[in-house]
């Protein structure tokens, strides 16, 4: 998934999952056994959601490696470490800030953004802090910050007030969609242990700037996906039209699966606008993926 410019008006796509590595991959999805995971994985999609650097920072030698790993087109998101948005919760944290910046820096021209995650606790009263935070961040990156308070998806004065921030600060408003996810009963142990973690908040459709995101967790039900996964087609051309650059991200309660999820949005928008086709994953052969699983 080299350039996504379909036709010059069109705005670029960036789709990833949340991991490059899964023990199952190598077989059922790149259809060889290979240690460079990073390297198969940025040839089939062009972004990553990074959620490693929310429980601890890579070494410089690392992050290098990555670059090196990948084609000029990827891009990397990764999140903020959770000593700044959680521990901390954005105050008195300008050192790990500043050193977690440096080490990103490190990726040039494939950082597409930074991600803030900040806790359901996070609410209205603590948006002079985010408003503070935001204004100091330097402008050689791009942001994006998810929300959990009930608060902020009311379609009140603190909703507005969040939106209103993020627009002065040209700051990005991650979108979570667990409608799949939470859709009919849970089918194993594992969605039901991820139905714990995730948080379940109404799905509010805003691009606070040029880089909207969403971070789509599906179910294990092609159709309850498919029925989720149609509005974001649509929103997803509509950005590309206004030329925003869009970042999706898809999650499967086993990540395992994450990939097959890439690709039935892949399939529908392609369904939808054959015009200009977004570039479809390709899968080892179904013997082989038969193969990896005894």
């Amino acid at each position: 998934m080299t350039n996504i410019h379909s036709e010059p008006t069109l705005g670029p796509v960036f789709i990833g999952l949340p991991m490059w590595q899964h023990n199952s991959w190598p077989k059922c999805w790149f259809g060889k056994q290979s240690a460079l995971q990073l390297a198969d994985y940025s040839t089939q999609l062009n972004s990553i959601e990074g959620n490693t650097t929310f429980y601890h920072l890579p070494s410089t030698e690392s992050v290098e490696r990555w670059h090196q790993a990948t084609p000029d087109h990827f891009r990397f998101t990764f999140k903020f470490h959770a000593d700044i948005s959680h521990k901390q919760r954005l105050r008195h944290c300008n050192s790990l800030v500043s050193t977690q910046l440096q080490l990103m820096a490190r990726l040039q021209d494939k950082l597409g953004q930074l991600m803030l995650q900040l806790p359901a606790s996070f609410g209205p009263e603590d948006l002079p802090v985010l408003q503070r935070f935001l204004q100091q961040l330097p402008n050689d990156f791009s942001y994006a910050v998810e929300v959990r308070h009930p608060a902020f998806f009311a379609k009140g004065e603190a909703e507005r007030a969040l939106n209103r921030c993020l627009i002065q600060h040209q700051t990005n408003r991650i979108i979570m969609d667990t409608r799949s996810l939470f859709s009919g009963p849970a089918d194993n142990d594992i969605t039901a242990e991820v139905r714990t973690k995730k948080p379940r908040v109404p799905v509010n459709v805003i691009a606070t700037a040029n880089q909207p995101v969403v971070r789509f967790v599906g179910n294990n039900n092609p159709s309850d996906n498919e029925r989720c996964l149609l509005p974001w087609v649509s929103k997803c051309h509509q950005w590309r039209q206004q030329n925003k650059t869009c970042y999706l991200f898809f999650h499967r309660p086993d990540n395992q699966h994450a990939p097959w999820l890439a690709q039935q949005f892949i399939d529908l928008y392609n369904q939808c606008y054959a015009a200009t086709p977004l570039p479809s994953l390709h899968f080892a052969p179904p013997s082989a993926q038969q193969s990896s699983l005894f």
